[in-house]
């Protein structure tokens, strides 16, 4: 199910941990990502490096998870805790809440995988950003392109390229196509996306299949045959409609005064 950004804060852990003054405002901030502090967001709450220490030394309340992100103690660990933590060392300062998709957007495989469509292994991470920007980690992959609002959305609180967006990428990529078109037909399967949005959206790569250049129709009958078995027909088909239904819209409005 789709959430918004501000998730459901993370609660029932106060009680278990001590509540030195610098703890209060350190769970006021890790509430609403998932359990999740940065040390940038620790400093500007006016928390200082020796507290820092203390908190988190081996009698202390925070855990580290990656470099300059910890877990406040007795929060419950939640799904995709190494993803998270990547996503927030992207812009160690703004809050989950507070983030666009200029701040980085979960993509490629990691966005398969949080979605759970096909079965293409998600051993990095991998973000989306509009600008050029680096990391030191061996495991996170950035790639640079701006996104369009309707090619993301919020999911379990993190922003991740929706399913057509995702199959383009990962065929911009040349990614295997039949791990490709799984999850194509996991997504439509599943009401994750549409049908007539994928074929907007892999109509780029027709020429590269043998097909003709811009026809996503064509391209998504061809996923669809590889693994879709008695629903590729159907699915193919209101893809059809859907762009039927956009062209008569367009046809409409050039005719209206």
């Amino acid at each position: 199910m789709l959430l918004p950004l501000r998730s459901i804060p993370y609660k029932g852990y106060n009680a278990v941990v001590p509540r030195p003054s610098a703890l209060p405002r350190i769970q006021d901030l890790a509430q609403d990502q998932w359990g999740l502090v940065t040390r940038r967001q620790i400093a500007q709450a006016g928390i200082g490096v020796t507290t820092l220490e203390r908190l988190t030394g081996p009698a202390g309340v925070l855990e580290p998870v990656a470099r300059g992100v910890y877990q406040v103690a007795g929060a419950p660990v939640p799904d995709h805790r190494d993803l998270r933590a990547a996503w927030l060392q992207l812009a160690p300062e703004v809050p989950a809440w507070e983030r666009t998709a200029d701040q980085g957007v979960v993509s490629h495989r990691s966005a398969a995988a949080l979605f759970g469509l096909g079965h293409l292994p998600a051993d990095r991470h991998e973000f989306t950003v509009p600008q050029r920007r680096q990391t030191r980690r061996r495991d996170v992959r950035i790639h640079i392109r701006p996104l369009e609002r309707g090619e993301w959305v919020a999911l379990a609180g993190l922003p991740a390229t929706r399913p057509a967006r995702t199959a383009s990428d990962l065929l911009w990529d040349h990614e295997d196509p039949e791990a490709v078109a799984q999850l194509i037909a996991d997504a439509i399967r599943r009401l994750l996306d549409y049908p007539g949005t994928f074929v907007d959206d892999l109509a780029p790569h027709a020429a590269r299949f043998g097909l003709r250049n811009g026809d996503g129709l064509a391209v998504l009958g061809w996923f669809l045959e590889l693994v879709a078995g008695a629903d590729a027909n159907r699915w193919v088909e209101e893809a059809r409609l859907h762009m039927e239904r956009a062209s008569a819209r367009q046809e409409t409005r050039a005719l209206a005064p």
